[in-house]
């Protein structure tokens, strides 16, 4: 498959993507401060920089984009057509830091939940099994996919 877009507006069109506050995360933060969760954001000291860092729980955030985040078996992933071997292998290594980062913060103490894009399809039912999980003493969560 051919790109529909030259390669100057593609690279201009990947740059402009942001690493943070990006819509799922903003959902995620004005939902919990309305539920009362107060945070600190992007803490530097921390394995990943995790989204949203929760002290009084002793937790962290991490809202992953689907495509940057090689969530699989996610309609929202899919490798792209066009330079498969350089995708495939950048996603790969995001999936790999990921998995480091949470095991790094899990041996440090932090308890650690991972938000998924798609599963912010079904905002209300995603926010209460994060606030559930936070108010619980479990170590880690997926927020997993809703039925769909």
């Amino acid at each position: 498959m051919v790109d529909i877009v030259d390669t100057q507006t593609r690279s201009r069109m990947m740059a402009g993507i942001r690493g943070r506050d990006t819509k799922p995360e903003m959902l995620v933060r004005r939902q919990l401060h309305a539920r009362g969760f107060r945070y600190r954001l992007h803490v530097r000291g921390l394995a990943g920089r995790p989204d949203i860092v929760l002290p009084r729980h002793g937790a962290v955030v991490f809202v992953n984009g689907c495509f940057w985040h090689a969530h699989g078996g996610c309609k929202l992933f899919k490798i792209p057509a066009t330079r498969t071997d350089f995708w495939r292998e950048k996603l790969d290594a995001n999936r790999r830091r990921d998995i480091r980062n949470i095991f790094e913060l899990q041996h440090e103490g932090w308890r650690v939940a991972t938000v998924w894009e798609c599963t912010l399809r079904d905002e209300s039912l995603a926010i209460a099994k994060l606030a559930d999980w936070l108010k619980s003493s479990d170590s880690v969560i997926e927020i997993p996919v809703p039925d769909r």
